[in-house]
Formats: C-alpha cells, sequence, structure tokens
C-alpha cells in the first residue's frame, strides 16, 4: 500500500477542498493519505507527492507553502521523490497556474520523478475544480502500480 502527501497550497480554500476530494477517493482506493496544508519537508519525504495548489496575487505561491517551497528550493536533491502537481487558477490572469508551474519546475531542477504532466484546472471552465481533478485522479493512480 502506498502513503501518499497531499500537499495543499491554498490562499482562499479551493484547493484545500479539491485535496479533500481526492483524500477521499484515494482512501477509498485503499491508500494512505495524508493532507498537508502546512506541509514540513522532513515529515513527507518517504511518501508519493500530489501536489494541489492555486495561484496568488501576481503569480506567487500560496502563504502556506512559502517556507515548504524555499525549504525544497535550498535542500539536496530529491531523487527519492515521485510526485505529480494539480494547479487551480485563472485564465484571464497572465501568472496563470504560475504557482503549479513553479512548485512543477523546482521539483524537477531537484530531481524529483514527475509521474505526469502537470494538471492545470481553470475557474473560467463550467466543470467544478473537483469535478475536474477527480476526473484526472484514475492515471494517478495508475501511475502507482
Amino acid at each position: 500500500m502506498k502513503n501518499i502527501s497531499i500537499i495543499v497550497g491554498s490562499q482562499m480554500g479551493s484547493a484545500e477542498y479539491v485535496a479533500e476530494q481526492l483524500q477521499d477517493t484515494l482512501v477509498e482506493n485503499n491508500f494512505i493519505v495524508t493532507v498537508h496544508e502546512q506541509p514540513v519537508l522532513a515529515d513527507i519525504a518517504d511518501t508519493v507527492w500530489l501536489i494541489c495548489t492555486s495561484t496568488h496575487g501576481a503569480g506567487e505561491l500560496p502563504d502556506n507553502i512559502q517556507a515548504f517551497a524555499a525549504d525544497l528550493s535550498q535542500g539536496n536533491t530529491l531523487s527519492n521523490i515521485h510526485y505529480a502537481v494539480i494547479g487551480l487558477g485563472d485564465s484571464s490572469y497572465d501568472q496563470f497556474n504560475q504557482a503549479a508551474k513553479q512548485v512543477d519546475q523546482l521539483l524537477l531542477d531537484k530531481g524529483a520523478h514527475q509521474l505526469l504532466d502537470r494538471l492545470e484546472i481553470d475557474a473560467q471552465s463550467e466543470d467544478l475544480p473537483e469535478d475536474i481533478a477527480l476526473a484526472w485522479l484514475p492515471q494517478f493512480i495508475a501511475t502507482l502500480g
């Protein structure tokens, strides 16, 4: 059984809600899942990461994961980490899903293994963000073997 850490970057709660929906479905599929709203690198080093983040302001990471991202950038290689990223954004802004892109690139630069291409959810879509993420989730599960 795989341990999955869902790392949430949320300023207004949307990413947090999507993460909770993903957690419920993963648990139903017999995964051990922990949601981290204040992630600490040392606490999640031996798990698969599912990062679910919105973008705040002019393309910044949400406040609650800025320290985590700083720790990642200053740390050693992350070659033992397997991950996927879900970004929540609004395509009417120039910095659409910039936080998700930033975290994804940081992880790649540190040698982490990307399981799937980044999922970018657009608030302009008619579909609910959680529905888009849940429709994507079977692909994520399939990569876990």
